[in-house]
C-alpha cells in the first residue's frame, strides 16, 4: 500500500497544490514524501517509478510512436478510418494545440521529471550507509530527466525547466513558463556529466538489463551535443567535438569486436534477449505478464497474418509509408525482416513485422516478451558517420557507415555509390547516412528526430514537399510547413499564461 500512494503522490506537479478546508482535516493514513523517504530502499522504489513511466505509450514507451514515426515518413494510418480522430492529426500535419493525445504526452513526460525531481530534493534526508549506491540512484535519476527534457526540447522547443520538487501553488505559478532551449540543453548537459561522474556500470546486463549505464549516459551526451550542433545558432564546432568525444566514449564501451558478428534478426529475437551485446538502453518486458508484457508485436499484425503474435489480429497492424518501402534497397534483409505486405483483402499493405513474438509463452492475449531498444550500438556508430561527416572527415565517416552495411550484407559504400539507381537517391554522403539510419533503425522512434537534425526547417519543407503523395498514404503533404517543425503547446498550458507560455509559430 505504501509503494502506490507514493506512486500516485509524486505523480503531481505540486505535492501540496490543494487548499485545507475550513476543518482543516488530515488523513490520518496519508503518507507525505518527508514520510516515505526514510530508508535507500525507499529511494530505489522513487527510483523503479521513474523507469516505470517511461512504459507508457504516452511516454516514450514501445507504443508512442505517434508523436514520432508518425510524425516523419516511416508510418502513417492508412486504412478507411485513418482520417478520422485526433491520432491522425500528427502524420496529417493538422495537428491543433486543443489535441488531447499531444496533452497527454506533455503531461506524461512532465509527470516522469516531477517523480526525478522529488528525488533529487529529498534523496539527501535518507541516510546511506553506502555512499556509491546513494550515487547511483541520483545518476540514474539525473539521466533519466535529461532524456526526457532532451525529448520536450526538441519537440516544443522552448519549455518550462524545473529541477526541483514544487510544493505549493506558487511555486508552480513561479515555474510556469518557457525557458529558452540554449538554457533547457545546458541542463540537459549538466545532468548527464553529472551521472556520467559516478560508479554505474558500464553497460546494464542481467537483472540491471533497462537501467542506465554510462554507455547510454555517453551515447545520450553523444546525441544531445550533435543535435545542438546542428539545430542552435552557435557553438557548432565546438559541439561536434564534443559529440565526437562521448559518442566515442559510448562505442568503446561495447563488449563485441564487430557489429557484423551480430546477425540482425537476432537484436530483435525475445529468446536472445537476455544476452544481446548490441542493446545500451532499452524498456524491458516480461513475457506472459500481463501488466508488464509487450503488445507492439500483437498491435503490430495485419489482418491475415500470423508472423508477429498468436493473437488473433484486429486490424492492419502498424503501417509502412510506401514511402519506406521504396527506400530498402534492393537485396537488404533488414527489409524482409522488418517489414511485409499482407495479401488481405481488408488490408493490402505493408505492416511492421520488426517486433515478433508468436511463442506459446506469450499466449494467444499477445503478452510478448519483446523489449524495445531506445538505442544500441548501430544508432551510436552511424552517429558517429554523421559527426564524422559534418567535421569534414569522409573517409572515417564511411569507415562507421560500413560497419552498419557489412552487418547488413549490403554492398559497401564504395561500390554502392557506383551504382546509377542509389547515387542518384543519395547523391550526397549525408544523404546517404540519412538512409541508413532510416532502414536500420526504421521503428525505432529516431527518424523524426534525424530529419530535425539533417535539415533547417524551411529545408525539411522542401524535403517533405518533394516526396510523392501517392507513397505517403492518407496524409496530406501539401500540409507541411514551417510551422510543423515544432508540436503546438497544448492549448491547456498555452492558456495558463498566454505571455510566458507562448504558442509555437503557426497554430
Amino acid at each position: 500500500m505504501r509503494k502506490n500512494i507514493f506512486i500516485v503522490f509524486i505523480g503531481l506537479i505540486s505535492l501540496s497544490a490543494c487548499k485545507k478546508d475550513f476543518l482543516e482535516q488530515t488523513d490520518p493514513n496519508a503518507i507525505t514524501v518527508d514520510q516515505f523517504f526514510t530508508s535507500p530502499n525507499d529511494v530505489l522504489l522513487a527510483v523503479n517509478g521513474v523507469y516505470q513511466s517511461l512504459r507508457s505509450s504516452n511516454n516514450i514507451g514501445e507504443s508512442s510512436n505517434l508523436y514520432t514515426e508518425q510524425r516523419s515518413d516511416n508510418t502513417g494510418t492508412n486504412d478507411n478510418q485513418s482520417n478520422a480522430g485526433e491520432p491522425f492529426q500528427f502524420g496529417d500535419f493538422s495537428i491543433l494545440p486543443s489535441n488531447t493525445y499531444l496533452k497527454n504526452h506533455w503531461v506524461s513526460l512532465y509527470s516522469t521529471i516531477t517523480r526525478c525531481n522529488v528525488i533529487t530534493s529529498n534523496i539527501d534526508k535518507v541516510p546511506f550507509a553506502d555512499a556509491n549506491l546513494k550515487a547511483q540512484y541520483l545518476a540514474e535519476t539525473k539521466f533519466v530527466r535529461a532524456l526526457i527534457y532532451f525529448h520536450l526540447v526538441r519537440k516544443w522547443g522552448d519549455v518550462p525547466l524545473v529541477t526541483k520538487q514544487l510544493t505549493s501553488n506558487n511555486e508552480v505559478v513561479e515555474n510556469t513558463f518557457r525557458q529558452p532551449q540554449s538554457v533547457v540543453y545546458a541542463q540537459i548537459v549538466a545532468d548527464l556529466k553529472d551521472a556520467l561522474n559516478s560508479n554505474l556500470p558500464n553497460l546494464a546486463t542481467g537483472a540491471s538489463a533497462g537501467r542506465a549505464s554510462k554507455a547510454a549516459i555517453n551515447g545520450l551526451l553523444g546525441q544531445v551535443y550533435l543535435t545542438m550542433a546542428t539545430t542552435l545558432e552557435s557553438g557548432k564546432a565546438e559541439n561536434l567535438t564534443n559529440a565526437n568525444t562521448y559518442l566515442l566514449a559510448a562505442y568503446n564501451l561495447k563488449n563485441f569486436n564487430s557489429l557484423a558478428a551480430i546477425p540482425y534478426a537476432d537484436v530483435f529475437d525475445v529468446t536472445k534477449k537476455t544476452n544481446n551485446p548490441e542493446v545500451i538502453f532499452e524498456i524491458v518486458n516480461l513475457q506472459g505478464n500481463i501488466t508488464y508484457a509487450s503488445s507492439i508485436a500483437a498491435n503490430n499484425q495485419a489482418f491475415g497474418e500470423t508472423l508477429n503474435s498468436r493473437r488473433a489480429p484486429t486490424g492492419v497492424g502498424g503501417n509502412v509509408t510506401p514511402d519506406l518501402v521504396l527506400d530498402y534497397e534492393s537485396g537488404d534483409p533488414r527489409k524482409d525482416f522488418s517489414i511485409k505486405y499482407a495479401a488481405d483483402t481488408r488490408v493490402l499493405d505493408w505492416f511492421i513485422t520488426k517486433y515478433r513474438d508468436a511463442s506459446e509463452a506469450a499466449t494467444v492475449n499477445g503478452y510478448g516478451g519483446n523489449n524495445f531498444p531506445l538505442m544500441r550500438f548501430a544508432d551510436i556508430i552511424l552517429m558517429l558517420a554523421e559527426v564524422n561527416m559534418l567535421q569534414g572527415n569522409d573517409a572515417v565517416a564511411i569507415q562507421y557507415l560500413d560497419m552498419v552495411r557489412a552487418r547488413a550484407g549490403v554492398p559497401l559504400y564504395a561500390v554502392v555509390r557506383n551504382n546509377a539507381t542509389y547515387s542518384a537517391k543519395y547523391p550526397t554522403l549525408k544523404l546517404a547516412i540519412l538512409h541508413e539510419r532510416r532502414v536500420e533503425l526504421a521503428f525505432e522512434n529516431h527518424r523524426w528526430f534525424d530529419l530535425l537534425r539533417n535539415f533547417t526547417t524551411a529545408e525539411l519543407v522542401t524535403y517533405f514537399r518533394a516526396k510523392s503523395q501517392a507513397n505517403f498514404g492518407n496524409a496530406k503533404l501539401s500540409n507541411f510547413s514551417t510551422k510543423d517543425r515544432y508540436f503546438p503547446i497544448p492549448f491547456d498550458e498555452y492558456k495558463l499564461d498566454p505571455a510566458k507560455m507562448y504558442q509555437n509559430p503557426g497554430y
